[in-house]
């Protein structure tokens, strides 16, 4: 049997099994064909699967989110020509596996993803991108992110606020992160944003407690009036100098580009709209990012996870960019 051979950078950073001898469709099926983190003696940057949907309140699914969007993944290949960078050969970018989580125990679980990534992610210089899961997990990903930065301005795409208090009582959900991160001093207050927020509320009041926990919101309905460029504008001047974190619900695309996803909303963003603003936020110390929601159950020709990866091969390549 063929063994898989691996690209390696004149740094000595291991890469992408290479696809002009054995083809994508073959081999172990890691996020961009790239190693695992036993194969390497350090990384830069983890790739961490986490298959959890304990937190949805309507479609469940995403648990197999991170194992569909590393199938799409093996399409990517190792030049971003739109950021001018390699970035499986500039960093040394791992898959870490998945972080198991407690189905039954949403507490538990949360206690379980933080140490998790704090396994994985041992000091500030090194990075990560989760493959979710919902969005649950991000309260877990920016408490880890917390102990290694201190609070972190937060980009969040997404079509809902995900700053409810509680669903049927309970406090952890995939729509109230944002809540209890703001409430436990996770984020920096007045220099986080969301973008892409459509969609009916429960009440007018859903605004107004968002803007108080330290949010602006860029809605759907604003693209069309400011642009691409406007958007990219009003959150580049929101974050300012502060590390970042991005969060990325593929529900933020319009069910077009995205219909793989637990509580999908029309009118969303393009997936070319979604990538420029992405792409515009290569000045920012990106710390940590996820991708979630994507529910490979209601997907067709994987075009959700298609656009799921592709998504987080723009954050690790902002990342290294």
């Amino acid at each position: 049997m063929q063994n898989d051979p691996r690209m390696r950078s004149e740094s000595g950073v291991l890469g992408q099994i290479d696809a002009q001898q054995v083809p994508r469709y073959a081999g172990l099926g890691t996020f961009a064909r790239l190693p695992q983190r036993h194969e390497v003696a350090s990384h830069d940057i983890a790739v961490i699967g986490v298959p959890f949907d304990s937190g949805v309140t309507y479609r469940p699914g995403a648990r197999f989110g991170p194992a569909a969007i590393r199938q799409a993944s093996r399409l990517l290949k190792p030049y971003h020509p739109a950021l001018e960078v390699s970035p499986f050969a500039t960093a040394q970018v791992v898959d870490a596996g998945d972080i198991a989580a407690n189905p039954f125990d949403i507490t538990t679980a949360v206690e379980q993803i933080k140490d998790g990534i704090l396994g994985l992610v041992t000091s500030p210089e090194q990075r990560f991108v989760l493959l979710g899961g919902d969005h649950t997990i991000a309260l877990p990903a920016l408490q880890a992110v917390n102990e290694l930065h201190g609070p972190v301005a937060l980009v969040h795409f997404d079509a809902h606020l995900d700053t409810w208090d509680t669903y049927f009582g309970a406090p952890c959900t995939h729509g109230t992160p944002f809540r209890r991160a703001s409430e436990q001093g996770l984020i920096v207050k007045g220099h986080s944003a969301h973008v892409g927020i459509r969609g009916s509320l429960y009440d007018a009041a859903d605004l107004l407690d968002d803007a108080e926990l330290g949010f602006t919101a860029v809605h759907c309905r604003e693209i069309d009036r400011i642009g691409v460029d406007g958007v990219i504008e009003r959150v580049l001047e929101r974050v300012g100098e502060h590390p970042v974190y991005v969060s990325i619900d593929v529900d933020v695309l319009d069910p077009a580009f995205a219909p793989g996803t637990g509580t999908p909303e029309i009118g969303g963003m393009t997936s070319r709209e979604l990538v420029a603003v992405l792409r515009a936020m290569r000045a920012l110390n990106i710390v940590g990012a996820d991708v979630v929601e994507v529910a490979p159950a209601y997907d067709h020709a994987e075009v959700t996870a298609v656009a799921a990866a592709n998504l987080a091969y723009e954050l690790i390549s902002l990342m290294v960019g």
